[in-house]
């Protein structure tokens, strides 16, 4: 049960960071939201709770680290494989 609340907590940060950075009216990328939530998570929501001294358990300064890491993720994933994201090929790039 801990994996798929991780795997399913890691897709819904995924798609709140997809929406905030804006879709051009595509349907979200689930394997993205996936990928940039466990990562930015595990980045963003680590380090953003251990530097509030909240320690390991599950905090507002964690979730919005968590969400803060995956915008990054997701931004990062989206200019450095334009040819492999939703955004581009709706844009005409090859």
């Amino acid at each position: 049960m801990l994996i798929i609340g991780i795997l399913l907590f890691g897709m819904i940060i995924g798609a709140i960071a997809q929406a905030l950075l804006g879709r051009d009216g595509q349907p979200i990328d689930w394997g993205m939201a996936l990928v940039a939530g466990l990562v930015g998570s595990f980045l963003g929501g680590l380090l953003t709770s251990l530097l509030a001294g909240d320690g390991l358990s599950l905090r507002p300064s964690g979730i919005i680290g968590s969400i803060v890491g995956a915008i990054i993720v997701s931004f990062a994933w989206r200019r450095f494989n334009p040819t492999g994201s939703a955004h581009a090929r709706s844009h005409g790039r090859p």
